[in-house]
């Protein structure tokens, strides 16, 4: 069974778009969102530096298109289940068929200048703690008043809060932690210091029709299947001031019997995490068009309907 991911913020990096313009109809398609949106995707996904996009009101939308014209680029097929970490649910959202390409756009939009205006209202940060066991980890975060707003699994907590809260994690790590590293993001994301982004999210996602996902739609609040288009805006309007529990996506995966998981563009983050977490789960990270016969190879090994 095939499970199809997106990645989430810190994914991207510079150029990453530009071998994916060589193909029909791309760049015409990013052109056209990027007018939509009034962001110029193409510029951002091949000539922009590292800096530019870092930014959450740039970024998000990236990753979304890439998401979105790289799956698209595998053809016509049918996953046993989808998922995105963070950004990435809205566009495991749209190829689910809970919202078309343009909504997608237009909300991540919403979405990424929200968040980047929440950031602004206090110095916050986020550090990827490498080890240490989430049972002991957490207890930890939560009495220095940090969120474990990334919970990863294969060993991987993201703790978020004020750069304060933050020097002490450094200087007071858990016990089993071996590094924590910072992370170079705006702010706190999935915590309380997103909860401005909640209410305009809510409001954008009101304004959509939303269809029923096609495919097993898993979520990332609690690692759930949702059945409805409904259920699904809900989640993604609540999930910037929420944890990311990754980790109950995947052990989602395996009670649905997953045998293989492909992550869209920029690919990478998500297999690595499966590599560790998902043992003898065939993986495969699509970072250039170069990954499409290999990718198209594994759907055909495990059981996705596959129309080009």
């Amino acid at each position: 069974m095939l499970v199809l991911v997106a990645p989430g913020q810190g994914a991207q990096a510079p150029g990453f778009l530009t071998p994916w313009l060589d193909l029909p109809g791309v760049e015409a398609r990013l052109r056209a969102w990027s007018e939509a949106i009034d962001l110029d995707l193409v510029h951002y996904g091949t000539l922009a530096d590292a800096d530019e996009i870092r930014d959450t009101a740039v970024a998000q939308p990236l990753l979304v298109a890439a998401g979105l014209v790289s799956a698209a680029a595998l053809g016509d097929i049918t996953p046993g289940a989808v998922a995105g970490h963070s950004v990435g649910e809205i566009t495991a959202a749209a190829y689910a068929g809970v919202f078309d390409d343009a909504a997608a756009l237009a909300l991540v939009r919403k979405r990424g200048l929200a968040m980047a205006e929440a950031a602004t209202r206090a110095e916050t940060g986020m550090s990827a703690l490498l080890g240490g066991d989430p049972e002991v980890t957490v207890p930890h975060l939560e009495r220095l008043g940090l969120t474990p707003a990334n919970v990863n699994g294969a060993g991987q907590i993201v703790a978020a809060g004020t750069l304060e809260q933050l020097a002490a994690l450094a200087e007071d790590k858990p016990e089993g932690v071996r590094r924590v590293v910072p992370l170079k993001v705006a702010g706190a994301f999935h915590t309380v210091h997103m909860a401005p982004a909640v209410d305009t999210l809510a409001r954008a996602a009101k304004e959509l029709t939303p269809g029923d996902p096609r495919f097993t739609y898993v979520s990332n609040k609690d690692g759930q299947a949702v059945a409805t288009g409904t259920e699904v805006l809900e989640r993604l309007a609540g999930q910037v001031a929420n944890p990311v529990r990754w980790d109950l996506c995947m052990d989602t995966f395996k009670e649905l019997g997953v045998t293989a998981l492909i992550e869209v563009c920029p690919g990478g983050t998500l297999t690595g995490l499966a590599k560790r977490a998902l043992p003898g789960v065939a993986t495969l990270a699509l970072k250039t068009p170069d990954d499409l016969d290999a990718a198209r190879a594994l759907i055909a090994e495990h059981g996705a309907r596959q129309e080009l």
